[in-house]
């Protein structure tokens, strides 16, 4: 804690923001300077509020070397105070997937890889001695549910630490530890238990407790004794965490006095997360099993923060889960009772925070998350089926889209409902909504699309998982995520998903007409098929291998073919040759109003009135053929096939 009391001067100061943790501190400074015998790689863990984030940003400040301006290092035990070096990079893995926290390290070294095995390879290539901390691995990933933090040991810390001029200092869950120090040969890796009695820190604990009672308005007694007492009480009963700590001190009545003689009943103190839950529960006049109803939709949340009127909202489908009501229906009379006093009872479990627009305005959404995520999994332990609360949770959610538009719908709902319903065991009946695909975080939904056994998975979810890789590399807003969602729907046959995504409201730049597979396309031209009595009908040129069914050979030396294909219908035009073709003529081109540039992975249509792009097709394997024809019509070809579209042209 910050500005810690201490009553005997000790020969060193305790470092101002930590407070303690000498021990820890020592190990972690030796790491810092690569002491002779100094591990490699040290992966910091403990239990869920132990203190472990508090203890690396501590930590991190003494190695920056603008915060150890701030601090007065000269009254720091020399020890604990690590070599003035650069900056270590400090990717922190909160919220990220593997792969983004791979690409992440790579911008931070400036490594022109193109697949995650060539950054650890890059990684391995660049000289020198290289400083990795990850903090906050067990937050890692969009989606609580997808076990992200196991992706990050195996694809990120386990290759980061097979590099041999990486050290690298992690923060991780207690498993992971175990795993990672298995795989790594010994003398490599050293583990930092904060719950393990070597690095356990009762004094710091003891100043903790001390500060916070000092801090509390109308607790301070007339025998500062009775308050060390009190403090000393406090962190016995705490272990070895400090969220546990905290709780205590937050948890006694507001302007009580510090017991005089220390008469303190022990006993009565918290000694862990859920018995603090219970206690300020009693000490309030209410239920404990009332106040977590209260914290349950928060315990279960997803992201950063649920929005405050939708958390009031999953309360009531959480009292209706326990009680038997159903998830429109309104609160028992406890619960609401205890919504009505929720800022008293709740306060010290909960924070909220104000959102602003891009530009720092407030927007009037305010946001409510769990002060700690420790509080959490006390909650989520307590549940008798979390499954069964998720589904109450999914079903108010779904609820609250207004007419089932997901474009209406609140961002907290609309981006992690897919999080709930994974829980659930529902997301795979999710996942047939063109609306949600189109409208929700595709780095989000991905990770929960992914977490979902494959042979759980139907086509739409398919095509999705396949899209969804250009939806995040080109940042699409929600109407190119529609455009190009809608096209592979008509890719993978599901036509009646594309014509779905069609009535979603959104004006699209293209109707994707028609698709085949078909291999080796080296070249695509629009032209006309003559006919005896009737105009030329609009078809597709198509240069392909010799042997293809249906294809007239040219007789040029490489073996090519020539295979026509109906613009309207998309049927081949078996036999069709050169000669039956006529070329749109270039001066029709010119005029057009939409012309066409093609690279490698992407195809834009321009407007030549405008000079400015009006749709853009990008894909994930190179285009091999590609022409607009001044109607509109256009074809392209990449090595899975060939597709037509009909491209609008651009609002006046």
């Amino acid at each position: 804690m910050t500005g810690v009391a201490t009553h005997s001067r000790p020969e060193y100061a305790p470092h101002p923001y930590i407070g303690g943790r000498t021990a820890a501190l020592r190990a972690l400074t030796a790491w810092r300077a690569g002491r002779p015998g100094a591990p490699r790689v040290v992966l910091l863990t403990g239990s869920p509020g132990s203190g472990r984030s508090h203890l690396l940003t501590g930590f991190l400040m003494l190695c920056d070397p603008e915060f150890r301006g701030r601090i007065a290092l000269d009254l720091l035990d020399p020890s604990t105070v690590p070599p003035e070096l650069p900056a270590p990079a400090v990717p922190s893995a909160a919220g990220l997937t593997a792969a983004q926290l791979t690409w992440l390290i790579a911008g931070h070294y400036g490594l022109r890889a193109t697949t995650t095995d060539e950054v650890y390879a890059g990684l391995a290539s660049l000289p020198g001695q290289l400083t990795v901390v990850v903090p906050d691995v067990d937050r890692a990933g969009p989606v609580r549910a997808a076990a992200e933090p196991d992706r990050v040991v195996r694809e990120v810390l386990r290759p980061l630490a097979a590099v041999e001029h990486v050290r690298l200092l992690a923060d991780v869950p207690r498993a992971a530890a175990v795993e990672l120090q298995a795989l790594l040969p010994a003398g490599v890796v050293q583990v930092i238990d904060l719950d393990a009695p070597e690095w356990a820190d009762p004094q710091g604990l003891a100043r903790q407790a001390e500060a916070l009672l000092g801090q509390r308005a109308g607790a301070e007694p007339a025998d500062p004794a009775a308050r060390l007492h009190l403090a000393s009480a406090i962190a016995r009963r705490a272990g070895t965490s400090p969220l546990v700590v905290e709780l205590a001190v937050a948890g006694l009545p507001t302007g009580a006095e510090v017991p005089a003689g220390g008469a303190v009943d022990e006993q009565s103190l918290p000694a862990s997360v859920a018995q603090a839950l219970d206690a300020h529960a009693y000490r309030h006049g209410t239920d404990p099993q009332t106040l977590r109803h209260l914290l349950t939709p928060l315990a279960l949340a997803e992201g950063d923060g649920m929005p405050a009127e939708l958390w009031a909202r999953l309360v009531g489908a959480v009292a209706g889960q326990e009680s038997g009501r159903g998830p429109g229906q309104e609160p028992g009379q406890d619960v609401s009772a205890a919504l009505a006093a929720a800022p008293t009872l709740i306060g010290p479990f909960v924070q909220s925070r104000q959102v602003h627009d891009a530009h720092g305005r407030p927007t009037g959404r305010t946001l409510v998350q769990l002060q700690h995520p420790a509080v959490g999994e006390a909650v989520r332990a307590g549940l008798r089926s979390v499954r069964a609360v998720q589904s109450h949770l999914a079903m108010a959610l779904l609820e609250a889209v207004p007419g089932q538009d997901w474009s209406q719908a609140d961002p907290y709902v609309r981006d992690h409902i897919a999080g709930h319903t994974l829980e659930a065991g529902l997301l795979p009946q999710l996942l047939t909504d063109p609306g949600l695909f189109v409208h929700a975080d595709p780095t989000v939904l991905r990770a929960a699309v992914e977490a979902v056994p494959a042979e759980q998975l139907g086509e739409p979810a398919r095509t999705y998982l396949h899209t969804v890789p250009l939806l995040s590399r080109t940042q699409a807003p929600a109407p190119a995520r529609a455009a190009l969602l809608e096209s592979a729907f008509v890719e993978d046959g599901l036509v009646e998903y594309g014509a779905a995504v069609h009535r979603l409201g959104i004006p699209l730049p293209w109707q994707t007409l028609w698709s085949v597979r078909l291999a080796g396309v080296s070249g695509v031209r629009l032209a006309g098929l003559v006919q005896r009595d009737a105009p030329p009908v609009p078809v597709a040129a198509l240069t392909v291998p010799a042997d293809t069914p249906g294809a007239r050979p040219l007789g040029t030396d490489d073996g090519a073919a020539l295979l026509v294909y109906d613009l309207a219908h998309g049927t081949a035009v078996p036999g069709a040759g050169p000669e039956h073709l006529v070329e749109h003529a270039e001066a029709d081109r010119a005029a057009a109003p939409l012309f066409l540039t093609r690279a490698r992975d992407q195809v834009r249509i321009w407007s030549r009135a405008h000079g400015a792009v009006t749709a853009s097709l990008p894909s994930e394997v190179p285009f091999t053929g590609a022409d607009l024809a001044p109607d509109g019509f256009l074809v392209v070809a990449t090595e899975r096939g060939v597709k037509a579209l009909r491209v609008r042209p651009p609002q006046a």
